[in-house]
């Protein structure tokens, strides 16, 4: 099992159909994809020396490259490790670093940031486009490299609770297995449609690449390299059949656009990455009709927990609908959903608990981590670290997040990477960070300061240390943080006063 196979059927029973998309013009067609991933494949292994397993990292902004680049690392049996194009330099080093990547192709855009944070054991910075890239294609094509099922295809690094991330292994069975289950129960795509890639292909809108290589559809990248809602709604007039995944807040900025909407509308809007509330469900159904589709996943079970359908999302007629446009819907076929108590025994319906998964979806493990590994691991289930509720139809609630994620924007942000860095700062005695509520985007980092500093000073130090998305919105200046006995500071009173404070 290679999931470049997809890409090799698609070439020989697709020729001639466009793969890939630059704005409203095809750039490649599904043969012309296929021997470009055979041929970066081949120099990959006889240019560079690399061997089977090996990593290959992706830091790059989304481009028409991006595909043949991810293709091209599987068609040679190697693994892909994705990093996200907004992360500071020194994330990304500690990326290339930890994954013991050989090879990182980099955009243009963030050469210099990973050059100045390169690892020493990083033997090749490829400019994606530039003159070594293109030589890597001139040798003849290689066959798809037999990988087996359980190989590491797309190292995918996770906010990690520890202050550093940690890479989820998911292999070859991982992948096919969420492509699997976009074709049955999300959104089947079909020779001739395409996706926009609006999100970043760093994440879930690249993991989507392989059901829709698998399906011949064709792959858009917007040509302004930024979400724009008016492009958008002409790109899926220029490729009817168009679905993309958003993330909520994305999904809101396009319900409000006063651009004209797309004539024939989307084939789907695929949604996840954070929550979504149900006046601006309702909203979005009001404008796009019955193309949402809700998602819920982790990168440990990428995509893959839950599905609330097209047909939920529309029923407005169901006496339940309400509750159940509030839920993340059943789920997914490539896996299991439980709910648990605290020794990982079921919990009837009703009951909230923790949310464990297992199924052929869920990552191999933790990157050369197997405390983490086993700690969320346990008896073949996935521990999520997320709490919920299953009713007695199998909808899912999410009730809290255990391990204090703040999902901004789509983006995944956890406090202690937060207050480690704020922490660095001389005038700051005592931080801690949450997440409060926010109508555009879902949340945002808000940090609670103990010390003798200022909120501008605090803002240009973390725009120097740290990625800018992650940076605290807002900073609020207290004598002290509530704590426990043990001197434990309590997250939860402390949302209770930042809530009692917006009141």
């Amino acid at each position: 099992m290679n999931l470049a196979d997809g890409l090799h059927r698609a070439g020989r029973n697709h020729p001639d159909r466009p793969a890939v998309a630059l704005g409203a013009d095809a750039v490649q067609t599904y043969v012309e994809l296929a021997e470009r991933a055979a041929r970066l494949a081949a120099g990959l292994a006889a240019e560079l020396n690399l061997n089977p397993g090996d990593r290959i990292a992706i830091a790059s902004k989304n481009r028409p490259e991006y595909v043949e680049t991810a293709y091209g690392i599987w068609w040679g049996g190697f693994a892909a490790v994705p990093a996200n194009a907004k992360l500071h330099g020194a994330e990304l080093g500690y990326i290339l670093e930890n994954s013991e990547a050989r090879v990182c192709f980099v955009g243009p855009e963030l050469r210099d940031a990973v050059a100045e944070h390169r690892p020493e054991g990083l033997e090749q910075l490829v400019v994606i486009g530039g003159p070594e890239y293109e030589a890597l294609f001139t040798g003849a094509p290689a066959a798809p490299a037999a990988t087996d099922a359980d190989d590491l295809a797309w190292l995918f690094y996770t906010s990690g609770t520890t202050g550093r991330p940690k890479g989820a292994m998911l292999t070859h069975r991982n992948l096919m297995a969420m492509a699997d289950a976009y074709q049955t129960d999300i959104d089947p795509a079909a020779p001739g449609d395409a996706i926009v890639h609006a999100a970043p292909m760093s994440h879930g809108s690249g993991l989507y690449m392989v059901p829709h290589v698998n399906a011949a559809t064709c792959h858009v990248v917007p040509k302004s390299g930024s979400f724009e809602p008016e492009e958008i709604f002409k790109l899926a007039d220029a490729w009817p059949g168009t679905s993309l995944f958003a993330a909520p807040t994305m999904v809101n900025r396009m319900t409000a656009s006063p651009a004209d909407l797309p004539r024939a509308g989307f084939r789907g809007i695929i949604y996840g990455g954070g929550p979504m509330y149900v006046e601006d469900a309702r909203a979005a159904l009001d404008r796009f009709g019955g193309c949402l589709v809700q998602i819920y996943g982790q990168g440990e079970s990428p995509m893959t927990i839950t599905i609330c359908s097209r047909e939920v999302i529309a029923d407005s007629a169901h006496p339940r609908w309400l509750e159940r446009l509030a839920s993340v819907g059943t789920a997914n076929p490539a896996v299991e959903v439980r709910v648990a108590d605290s020794d990982g025994r079921p919990l009837p319906a009703g009951e909230s608990g923790e949310i464990v998964v297992r199924g052929d979806a869920v990552m191999k493990g933790y990157w050369r981590d197997p405390e983490a590994t086993a700690e969320t691991l346990k008896d073949g289930w996935l521990h999520t670290g997320d709490m919920g509720a299953l009713d007695s139809d199998g909808y899912l609630t999410l009730m809290d997040r255990a391990k204090d994620l703040v999902i901004t924007g789509g983006s995944n942000i956890y406090p202690r990477e937060v207050e480690e860095v704020l922490l660095r700062h001389p005038g700051v005695r005592e931080v801690s960070v949450i997440g409060r509520p926010d109508k555009e985007w879902g949340e945002v980092v808000v940090a609670y300061v103990v010390g003798a500093v200022t909120a501008a000073d605090l803002d240009g130090f973390c725009l120097d240390e740290m990625s800018r998305f992650k940076r605290p919105k807002d900073y609020v200046f207290v004598d002290e943080l509530p704590k426990n006995n043990y001197g434990k500071v309590l997250k939860t009173a402390l949302r209770e006063i930042d809530v009692a404070n917006a009141g």
